[in-house]
């Protein structure tokens, strides 16, 4: 199958994460947290959150904008990683890859047991000699615009102070 090297790296770290799914030696907390240190290694949590704080970002200074990512990681953390034990066999197909200078857009379908196909498009980024996710759309819908709709609409309706409070408080705005 076509690949180029930013789909490569994303096989593979796809390819790690479903060994731990299947392994039958880990328990639910074993496979969170090896999971974790596979997307920490796959995704870049700073660009994530840049990009889902948006224009609210520049406005930041440093020290926010470091609490802020680590804060994003969290909710990222537990939306994800608490659905691990719905994983059900499910196969991934690359289909396309398009790289724009340090930018790319793979293409796959996640293939159900039942067989039906989601179309999933992961962005990622350059950094290096290493490709980093920032976004990933399920059927179309972007995970970091989606936050960015949420962040914004509290920011603008109360304030950033109020966003901070409430992924502190909550998990999630």
């Amino acid at each position: 199958m076509w690949a180029g090297p930013a789909t490569e790296q994303l096989r593979a770290h796809t390819d790690r994460v479903v060994r731990i799914l299947e392994d039958p030696a880990l328990n639910q907390a074993q496979r969170r947290t090896e999971i974790r240190a596979v997307a920490l290694e796959a995704f870049d949590v700073v660009e994530a959150a840049r990009r889902a704080l948006g224009p609210h970002w520049p406005k930041r200074s440093v020290a926010e904008r470091e609490e802020f990512t680590g804060l994003f990681q969290g909710l990222l953390e537990r939306g994800y990683l608490s659905r691990i034990g719905e994983y059900g066999g499910e196969k991934v197909q690359y289909v396309a890859e398009r790289v724009d200078g340090d930018f790319a857009i793979v293409r796959a379908q996640i293939v159900t047991s039942k067989g039906t196909q989601v179309p999933v498009e992961a962005r990622v980024v350059r950094r290096g000699e290493r490709w980093l996710m920032y976004d990933v759309l399920i059927e179309n819908v972007s995970l970091v615009a989606s936050y960015r709709s949420q962040f914004d609409r509290v920011i603008r309706t109360s304030s950033y102070e109020e966003l901070v409070r409430r992924l502190k408080d909550r998990g999630q705005p």
